[in-house]
């Protein structure tokens, strides 16, 4: 299938980055959200984002000019219905992502394919709440998704071929390079990065190094272009140690363990860069 129009449902930081992905790349979108106030407020942070990449001389006005005309920003779910593939990037919860999934896998036509940006949840039982399991898929782009060239395609238990390959495809068209996941918790990327940043907080708790040495060790040493410490402040500690809870209760093993140093900042309201304060002070 030939994926010339987009669907998404979001338009917060996620969902209008992908949108800004996929216009840029000349793919139709149909950007939807709830109020009016938050498609508006997605448009806009696109065209912000354009003007930067155009005041850096990697887009010219023109193709500012035609991405923007790509995107109908809409509040109605019956928007979506010219679309080849949905992409729910809605927040990261189970039962709004659940509610929202049965509503749209009800209204769309047989053959469209429905993706989650979810960063957490199952693609297998996020596809069971439709009735089209062999088309749905995991589509998890990363922060910001513009500049970011990852996306992890996470195939459900019942997943497709066809689905794979056709979202794949379009990956591909939006620039991206992206690897194919089977569904388990964390998936590739947040299952290895989020014990590390767990494991960072444990150095820094037994006093091995002081946070500044631990980030420099690790950008030095590792050629990371930032700190396992200072990237948890820009994820927000509170979802660093949300994460590690999911992968001690669905592994049942202790190396999950979050560390106590991470909880007590998390009970302490310091949760990084959003709150002011966390590892660093800001």
């Amino acid at each position: 299938m030939a994926i010339q129009t987009v669907g998404i449902i979001g338009a917060g930081t996620m969902g209008n980055g992908i949108a800004q992905a996929c216009a840029v790349a000349g793919v139709k979108v149909v950007m939807v959200d709830i109020a009016q106030a938050a498609v508006d407020k997605g448009l806009a942070t696109v065209s912000g984002s354009l003007d930067r990449l155009i005041k850096k001389e990697k887009l010219t006005t023109e193709q500012k000019t035609a991405a923007l005309a790509l995107i109908q920003g809409s509040t109605n779910y019956e928007d979506l219905k010219s679309a080849q593939l949905v992409i729910e990037a809605a927040t990261e919860n189970h039962a709004l992502k659940l509610k929202i999934l049965k509503q749209v896998d009800d209204m769309l036509a047989p053959e469209v394919i429905i993706a989650s940006n979810t960063s957490s949840i199952s693609i297998t039982q996020l596809a069971a709440a439709t009735s089209r399991p062999d088309r749905f898929i995991g589509m998890h782009f990363f922060n910001p998704v513009p500049m970011m060239a990852l996306v992890e395609l996470i195939r459900g238990y019942l997943t497709s071929d066809a689905t794979h390959d056709a979202v794949k495809a379009l990956a591909e068209t939006l620039g991206k390079s992206p690897i194919t996941v089977k569904n388990a918790p964390g998936f590739v990327v947040n299952r290895i990065l989020v014990p590390m940043i767990n494991e960072a907080f444990f150095v820094l708790a037994e006093g091995i190094a002081t946070a500044e040495d631990i980030d420099a060790g690790m950008k030095l040493g590792c050629n990371q272009p930032i700190g396992p410490l200072a990237l948890a402040d820009m994820i927000g500690l509170d979802v660093c140690l949300a994460v590690m809870e999911v992968y001690l209760e669905q592994f049942g093993d202790s190396k999950y363990r979050p560390c106590p140093l991470l909880k007590e900042m998390v009970a302490a309201g310091q949760l990084g860069r959003k709150t002011g304060r966390g590892v660093y002070t800001y």
